[in-house]
């Protein structure tokens, strides 16, 4: 004989499961929106039957079910794409580091325009051809200067704002540090937390959330693997190395080097170098593609500038006419020793006028001297000046030479197209990362993420459900007030 009550607590454990069930589906719906949030689940399982087995226990056919209980509250995640997720998070950061340094540095050489170095150059060529036509010409004298000056500015704008960029890009490094190893910090103290509840029998769901949105930044900056631990924990490598072990975090930090003035990397004490991730194509950013700019452009500035002087020092100017001497000036000198004869420039960012040329139009050696004389009118030096835009160089071995036989306006236009061709590589690497990103994502969503219609369609599932339990618990009250109450009371 089963007891009287026996429904009543079966409709009380329905009312109570479903009703874990609605509560989280509700919280489900409030972190809809919320970063990393990945969708729960209730698990309900039936209760044991009744009789247990026994010698005494009845022997009718079947068993009779006891109601239902929320079993568990689970997670619904899929760890093979948090892996394959980080995976190619870490491409996109590599990609979207150098894309952004390039992007900086093609607006900086601002190829082709009207401002930019190339446009400069070709002016100041044919400044000097124009004076080749009238080597007295005043106004065409202070043109050839001021053309120059032009070149001038714009190697030292360039070269300045080059460096600027290497600048800020080390600045990111420090920054990109300290928060990678606050995100270390972070993980670990989570792990703290989780290990304090696991053992006690409970799901932290909202606690792993919180970790996994923290490992999925990191993975964008480094190159990691989280691994499962006891009592909920993941510990956390980089590229091998131990970061994050249960509650503790190796310490991640920029230190200067004394030698190159730049931030070096160091893991628990250790130099470390990325390989990958946002951190390792900003470093290649920082020490590899804007210096080889900066290089290419001293090269360009130190073999303009000594071709033109080595011409220039040959030749005779208006000044040297009258005044019978022959100074044998350069035309540019180097900004660090600004004298007349001053060394010649050293790099693009230390170019300047010869003070003498600043200072009077006179100085301009535009003839070139014959035997016995120095006739007004002869344009030699101005045409040869002039032809150096045509004159193709040697290569040579040398830190200022160049690495192939080049004019020097084919010299500058490679590394222009050898800077769009790396600035779309870039661009279309990161543009397939992202999209490889995003497709991985979705399949996340698709798993973890919270659907409103669906979580609506779950909502009013529950809540018949919860009416239903309620309306055999009447029923049973109904039941039971007929018993109680009713029998018994035949001829009052």
């Amino acid at each position: 004989m089963r007891s009287t009550f026996h429904g009543i607590e079966v409709s009380k454990r329905g009312l109570f499961a479903q009703q874990s069930a609605l509560n989280t589906t509700g919280h489900n719906i409030a972190n809809a929106n919320t970063e990393g949030y990945s969708r729960q689940r209730v698990n309900m399982e039936t209760t044991t039957g009744l009789p247990y087995v026994g010698m005494f226990a009845s022997i009718e056919p079947g068993i009779l079910g006891t109601g239902v209980q929320a079993d568990s509250i689970q997670r619904l995640r899929e760890e093979f794409l948090d892996i394959q997720y980080r995976n190619e998070f870490k491409r996109q950061g590599y990609w979207d580091a150098r894309t952004e340094t390039l992007e900086k540095v093609e607006g900086i050489m601002n190829e082709p325009s009207d401002t930019g170095l190339q446009k400069v150059m070709d002016q100041m060529w044919q400044a000097w051809q124009d004076l080749a036509k009238d080597p007295t010409d005043t106004s065409a004298r202070a043109v050839v200067r001021e053309r120059s000056k032009a070149v001038a500015d714009t190697f030292n704008t360039t070269y300045k704002h080059l460096q600027e960029v290497r600048t800020d890009l080390d600045n990111v490094v420090n920054v990109k540090a300290m928060e990678i190893n606050s995100l270390g910090q972070q993980i670990a103290s989570l792990n703290n937390q989780i290990s304090n509840i696991v053992p006690h029998g409970y799901q932290p769901n909202d606690l792993y959330d919180q970790r996994d949105v923290l490992v999925d930044k990191l993975s964008k900056l480094v190159d990691i693997k989280a691994t499962q631990s006891t009592n909920g924990m993941v510990n956390v490598t980089i590229e091998g190395r131990d970061f994050v072990t249960g509650i503790t975090a190796q310490p991640f930090a920029a230190v200067q080097n004394p030698l190159t003035g730049m931030s070096d990397l160091t893991l628990g004490g250790g130099a470390f170098v990325p390989t990958s991730g946002y951190m390792a194509g900003t470093l290649e950013s920082r020490d590899q593609i804007v210096p080889n700019i900066l290089k290419r452009l001293d090269v360009l500035a130190v073999n303009l500038t000594k071709e033109i002087n080595d011409i220039h020092r040959t030749g005779v100017s208006l000044a040297d006419i009258n005044n019978g001497t022959a100074q044998g000036l350069s035309f540019f000198v180097d900004s660090s020793t600004l004298t007349a004869n001053g060394d010649y420039p050293k790099g693009a960012a230390t170019i300047a006028i010869n003070p003498e040329i600043t200072k009077s139009l006179d100085a301009i050696a535009a003839a070139k001297p014959e035997a016995g004389s120095t006739p007004v009118g002869n344009n030699e030096t101005a045409l040869a000046i002039a032809s150096v835009k045509f004159k193709t160089l040697a290569a040579g071995t040398g830190p200022n030479d160049l690495a192939e036989s080049s004019t020097l306006d084919n010299y500058y236009r490679y590394t222009i197209s050898q800077l769009g061709v790396d600035a779309q590589e870039a661009t279309r690497n990161q543009a397939n990362s992202e999209m490889l990103v995003g497709t991985v994502d979705n399949q996340r969503q698709s798993v973890s993420g919270v659907s409103i219609d669906d979580e609506m369609a779950e909502m009013v599932k529950y809540q018949h459900a919860y009416s239903a339990s309620a309306r055999v618990m009447t029923s049973m009250d109904e039941i039971l007030d007929k018993v109680i109450n009713g029998m018994g009371r035949v001829g009052l």
